[in-house]
This record gives structure tokens, C-alpha cells and sequence, in this order.
């Protein structure tokens, strides 16, 4: 029960970083809609992100989480109190000088970014101008990933989980109360990310002193510990690489095609990033280390029984997330964003945004679940080859569906004039957010199947994906048989669009929760893993 308590309290706090998050989307879309300024905003907020997934998130955690787990089985703590001051020490010291060197570079490193800026020069002077101040956000969040490790590791997640929040707080904050002081109100926003970072760090620090492991920075790159977090975050730091890449080449195509398809892309991703961030993310947290402490007591039972105990949770929570959230898209869209400068064509081109991304959410938890059962054993090549093979698939199917998809729009005028094309036909970035989809499910089956090798695959639950099938199609009729249409969506009032799909999703979570009771899967089948109950 401990874990399914970890995990309700990390999505307990995520889900009020999300619920922010939602206002958020709904102030920068009423403030600022879709346009090359907030084109030029995301790409200065994308490029210290990029770094944070690539350092913190991607790599570094990953490595540092697993060795700081064993050094608590050993409890010893004036040994992890030395290896927490040299690794924010080192980890310091890298940040100081990739962020001053990003600053300084801000003009060229927009131009490799998103080099269809460059038809625009004020739009890539006002994302250089942004990225200058956004930039410092890296050495922040990045020191607060270091907390929020510490922090999961002693087994709290509430605060790592909440502290996102203050983020959303803060752009908000930014565009309602600071906008009209910038002569380009979208600089606000900027300052805002800024101001973030430095909120979301210090509100960390005071747990960690309590627990005697407040990080005193020492740089010493001749650790033990420190050389272990580095080796293991060779290969994640090369896997963690290929992934930004691909993101950037998002960010690059996306550049290239239609006016605000960065913007379509982010509202999209965001929507689809609400059950993934509140219980993808939660599940993949919770169980690494714990699946890292009982492989340091080589309990293998138990970790194999906690892998398939998280895999049918990631069913169950993953499958009707997809269908609902994709029946629902325009609806969602437009209560959410439909406001403001944010027009009707932005919406259906979000929604189509969704849709694509929809495909792949199963897929994408599902990475979530299965990668921690390597990193958690310290096995960081496997998933990393993997996932570069997901990924050049995604980069080769990035160009193949974009050109299909303009193809289908444009028809010949891509073989007479193909950057005509993509910038005048709106519809393509949707096969940006497919490959995605694509490609995780490859990265997911490749986990799988090396795990299957290993003989640590878990058990797949058939008869459970059959009843939750059963559970998601009811779900699915019903919402199509509740809901109305995206046109009558768009004629109501406010009042009406939030009644209507608060309605919308609390019914079709409760007949789905009912259809699955019937079906045969019980409360306490998701309670605990199997070796526990």
C-alpha cells in the first residue's frame, strides 16, 4: 500500500500542478492566442528545457537516483551527505558555464533551433531577446531535479511533485499583472520563467535541511559516487541526447510549416501531457526507487511483481485516458483555450494536434513504467540504444507523414513548390505529433522484449486488457452519445462548455469505473503488487 499511497500522493500534487497548468494554457491563449510572437516564446522557453531533459531529468537523475538508493541501503548518511555535496558541486559547476555560454550565443543557437525564423528578423531578434532571460531557468531547475531526487529517494513526493506548480503561478502572474508593461507583452512571459526557476529551487531547500542532506556545494569530480552517476550517465546522456535532437526536429519543422504549428503542437502536447504527467510520470517516479532498492537486495520476486503491478495500473489509467481525451479534443480545446485571441481555427488544428498524440499515451506510460527496470538496476545502455532506435525512426517518419500529410492537403504544389506548400497548408504538424505516437510504441515493445530476455518481463495481463478494453469501449459510446458536437461547443457560453465537460469526463470516468467492477477487476487487484498482497 505504501506505493500506491506514494503515487497518490505525487499525483495528488501533480494534479494541482496540471489543474494550474490547464489555466496557464487558458491565460497565455487569451493573452497572447496563437501567433509568431508566442512562436517565438515556446522556442525560447523549448531551448532551456531541451538542456533541463537532456542534464537533469534525462540523464542525471537517471543515474543519480539508482547510486543515491544504495548508498541509502547501506545507512551510512555521512556517506550520502558527501556524495550529494560533490554531485550539486560538479553538477554546479557545468551548469555556470553552459548557461553563460548560452546566453552569449542566444542569436545562433535561436538560428539552429528554428531556422524558418529567419524569414521573420524581428521574430528571431524577439526569441534571442527571450532565450537571454529564459536561459538561467536551466541552472535552477536543474539544481531543483538534484532536490527532487534527494527527496524521492527518502521516499517524499508531495513537494517534488507540487513544486511544478510554481512555474504555472508565475507565468500567469506574468501575463496577467506584467504583460502591459513590456512594449511586446509576450516578454513578460520570459521573466516569468526566470522568476520560476529561482521559486521552484528555494522552495525544496528547507525539506532537504531537515533531513540533514540540504546540498552544500563541493566540486570534487574524483568521488567515487560521483564517478558511478557519471559513467551511468554516459549512455543516458547520449540516449537523453538523440531525444532533444528529435525534439528539436519538431521545433525545426514545425518552423517551416504554417504560422503558429508551434503553437497548435504545444497546446496539443500539453492537453496530452495532463494524464501522463499526473500518472505516467507518478508511476515512474514512485517505482524507481523502490525497484532500485529491492534490486540491491536482490529481491527478485518482488521486483518483478511490482513491475506488473505498475504495467496494469498503466493499463487501466492509460487506455481510456487516450480514447477520452481523443473523443473529447475539440471540446476540450475550446472550453480550454477558445478565447480571447485564440480563434476557431486554432482550435480544430489543436485538436488535431491531440488526436495524433493520443495514439501514442498508452505507449508513452508505458516507457514510463518499463525504463525504470533498467535504470533501476543500473543498466543504462539498453534502454538508451532503444530508445535511439525509436527515435531515428521518428526523425525519418517526422519527414514521410508531414510530406503524406501535406501531399493530401496540397497535392502537386509539394513537387512544384515544396516550402509553398508546407507554409501555406495548415494540417501538416499533425504528422509531427503521429510519428511521436509511432515511435513510442516502438520504444515500448523494444523494452518489453530485451526485458522478456532478461527473464524480468512482467507478466502481461491479457485477461485484464480485455476487460479493460470492454471498460474503455463503453466509456467511448457513451461520451459519443452525451457529448455534443465540436460546432455547438463553440456557441456556448463559458458556464455552459465547463459544465458540459466536467459533466463529460466525470461521467464517462464513472461508467467506465463501472463497466470495469463488472467486468471483474477490483480495487483490490490495483492496490498493491502481487508479492504484497
Amino acid at each position: 500500500m505504501s506505493l500506491l499511497r506514494s503515487i497518490f500522493s505525487f499525483s495528488s500534487m501533480t494534479l494541482i500542478s496540471r489543474l494550474l497548468g490547464l489555466v496557464r494554457d487558458v491565460v497565455l491563449a487569451r493573452y497572447f492566442g496563437a501567433s509568431a510572437a508566442t512562436d517565438a516564446f515556446f522556442v525560447a522557453f523549448k531551448i532551456p528545457n531541451f538542456l533541463r531533459r537532456l542534464f537533469a531529468e534525462g540523464s542525471f537523475s537517471l543515474a543519480f537516483v539508482p547510486v543515491l538508493a544504495e548508498y541509502r541501503v547501506r545507512g551510512d548518511q555521512a556517506e550520502m551527505k558527501s556524495l550529494v555535496d560533490a554531485t550539486a558541486g560538479c553538477l554546479l559547476a557545468v551548469l555556470l558555464g553552459l548557461t553563460g555560454l548560452g546566453m552569449l550565443a542566444a542569436p545562433w543557437v535561436v538560428s539552429v533551433f528554428a531556422p524558418g525564423f529567419a524569414d521573420d528578423p524581428y521574430q528571431q531578434g524577439l526569441a534571442a531577446e527571450m532565450l537571454r532571460v529564459t536561459f538561467p531557468y536551466l541552472l535552477f531547475i536543474a539544481l531543483t531535479a538534484l532536490s527532487g531526487g534527494i527527496l524521492n529517494t527518502l521516499g517524499r513526493f508531495a513537494l517534488p511533485a507540487l513544486t511544478p506548480a510554481l512555474l504555472n503561478i508565475s507565468l500567469i502572474t506574468a501575463a496577467v499583472v506584467f504583460s502591459q508593461h513590456f512594449s511586446e507583452p509576450v516578454k513578460a512571459l520570459a521573466w516569468g520563467v526566470l522568476a520560476a526557476g529561482i521559486l521552484q529551487l528555494a522552495i525544496q531547500l528547507p525539506a532537504l535541511a531537515r533531513h540533514g542532506l540540504l546540498p552544500l556545494p563541493r566540486p570534487d569530480f574524483r568521488h567515487l559516487g560521483v564517478r558511478r552517476i557519471m559513467k551511468l550517465m554516459i549512455p543516458t546522456l547520449f540516449g537523453s541526447s538523440v531525444a532533444q535532437i528529435n525534439l528539436l526536429l519538431d521545433v525545426l519543422i514545425a518552423s517551416l510549416l504554417v504560422e503558429a504549428s508551434i503553437s497548435w503542437l504545444y497546446y496539443g502536447d500539453r492537453l496530452m501531457e495532463f494524464p501522463l504527467g499526473m500518472f505516467g510520470v507518478a508511476l515512474s517516479v514512485v517505482i524507481l526507487p523502490t525497484l532500485s532498492s529491492l534490486h540491491a537486495r536482490a529481491d527478485r520476486e518482488r521486483f518483478r511483481s511490482t513491475m506488473e503491478w505498475a504495467v496494469l495500473l498503466g493499463l487501466v489509467i492509460g487506455l481510456p485516458a487516450a480514447v477520452g481525451l481523443a473523443v473529447l479534443g475539440g471540446p476540450t480545446a475550446t472550453t480550454l483555450f477558445h478565447y480571447g485571441e485564440f480563434s476557431v481555427g486554432d482550435v480544430e488544428m489543436t485538436a488535431l494536434a491531440l488526436g495524433a498524440y493520443c495514439i501514442g499515451l498508452p505507449a508513452f506510460i508505458g516507457v514510463k513504467i518499463l525504463a525504470p527496470a533498467f535504470f533501476s538496476r543500473q543498466d543504462t545502455r539498453t534502454p538508451v540504444r532503444i530508445g535511439i532506435i525509436a527515435l531515428v525512426v521518428n526523425m525519418g517518419l517526422n519527414i514521410v507523414f508531414v510530406c503524406a500529410i501535406t501531399w493530401h492537403l496540397a497535392g502537386e504544389m509539394l513537387l512544384d513548390d515544396p516550402w509553398g506548400a508546407l507554409a501555406l497548408n495548415p494540417g501538416a504538424h499533425a504528422g509531427l505529433a503521429l510519428a511521436s505516437s509511432v515511435s513510442a510504441w516502438l520504444n515500448a515493445l523494444l523494452l518489453w522484449r530485451s526485458l522478456a530476455r532478461q527473464g524480468l518481463a512482467p507478466a502481461f495481463p491479457w485477461r485484464d486488457l480485455a476487460r479493460i478494453l470492454v471498460g474503455g469501449l463503453t466509456m467511448v459510446l457513451a461520451l459519443y452519445w452525451l457529448v455534443p458536437p465540436t460546432a455547438d461547443w463553440l456557441e456556448m457560453s463559458l458556464h455552459v462548455r465547463v459544465a458540459w465537460l466536467s459533466a463529460a469526463v466525470a461521467g464517462g470516468a464513472g461508467i467506465y469505473a463501472l463497466a470495469l467492477f463488472v467486468a471483474g477487476i477490483r480495487p483490490s487487484t490495483l492496490a498493491r503488487p502481487r508479492s504484497n498482497q
